[in-house]
């Protein structure tokens, strides 16, 4: 049965398609009958009675500079869709936890996909703290005494934002690093939360696995592997990409993480492991589907539709 799909995410002029998972889905979707409809963020409306957006009928195109075609914006209640993707980048700020509510009202009539209320209660760098048998020493904080303490026991840190993404401000603090006085005042004086202090763990160097669920089942991976003289390994700072598979300890991690991801409704999750460790939970706009078809892995996208299709039928 076509579906009518609304695609909540960054204007779809700015995406880069050959690593886009969202793109990804929309292939897919367009290729299965269903109908497509663009807005971003700032085109949600709610009143007392109802959720709204202003929707761009969106055909795509599996080619650079021409990949999409939108039509004429119509003001539709979000009530009279099937299926809404939330699927716009962090940061995940108060803008972000606005669309999370609003969203929340469209439930039951419009399936959303992540679930909102799942995606609000599931900051991705605080989540993961619920397993901390499967992680790296880690602190959340901004007191410099509790920070100097861990450092003290763990000696080499990574210091990262809460709340941020996409590898953007990641530091590695040596033991003796001289620049970690002037490193904790940047942070203090630029993020008002808390940020994420973590043991480093010298095998980042041979890859950061992304590892991919649907419905809390594993669906495929991809090692991100970083540029040399950095210690990020997200493709969109230079990372590479390679095809990988799980190992034992890798497969316990997601034996023990997937059952609460399907319990919230967190249909699409990216979960991060190095060195045997998990290190987050991403489920606000997860990537990788197209690198891993591209290793030739399976196709992620056709899996999502399916568990989607299944439950819309």
């Amino acid at each position: 049965m076509p579906l009518k799909v609304a695609v909540q995410m960054d204007h779809i002029e700015t995406i880069k398609i050959a690593g886009d998972s969202t793109f990804a889905l929309l292939l897919e979707a367009q290729a299965r009958g269903h109908a497509l409809f663009h807005y971003t963020p700032d085109r949600l409306a709610e009143t007392a009675t109802d959720v709204t957006a202003t929707l761009e009928p969106l055909t795509v195109k599996d080619e650079v500079g021409a990949h999409f075609t939108l039509g004429e914006p119509v003001l539709t209640s979000l009530k009279d869709v099937d299926v809404v993707l939330m699927r716009q980048d962090p940061p995940f700020d108060l803008a972000y936890i606005a669309a999370t509510h609003m969203l929340e009202r469209v439930h039951p009539d419009a399936l959303v996909v992540n679930d909102p209320a799942a995606v609000r209660n599931a900051p991705e760098k605080l989540y993961v703290m619920r397993f901390p048998e499967l992680m790296p020493p880690t602190l959340i904080t901004r007191d410099r005494a509790a920070i100097d303490a861990f450092r003290a026991e763990h000696g080499d840190i990574v210091m990262k934002p809460l709340f941020g993404a996409g590898g953007q401000a990641v530091f590695r603090i040596t033991q003796d690093d001289l620049n970690y006085g002037s490193l904790y005042d940047f942070f203090a004086a630029t993020f008002r939360e808390p940020w994420v202090i973590q043991r480093f763990l010298p095998k980042v160097s041979e890859g950061d696995k992304r590892i991919i669920l649907v419905d809390g089942e594993f669906a495929g991976a991809v090692n991100r592997v970083p540029a040399k003289g950095d210690i990020r390994s997200n493709m969109v700072r230079g990372g590479a990409a390679a095809a990988t598979d799980l190992t034992e300890r890798e497969r316990e991690i997601v034996a023990s993480v997937g059952p609460y991801l399907r319990e919230e409704n967190i249909l699409f999750a990216g979960i991060d492991v190095i060195d045997g460790n998990l290190t987050e939970i991403n489920v606000t706009s997860p990537t990788g589907i197209r690198a891993v078809a591209r290793l030739g892995g399976p196709d992620i996208a056709a899996m999502i539709w399916d568990k989607i299709e299944a439950d819309k039928a």
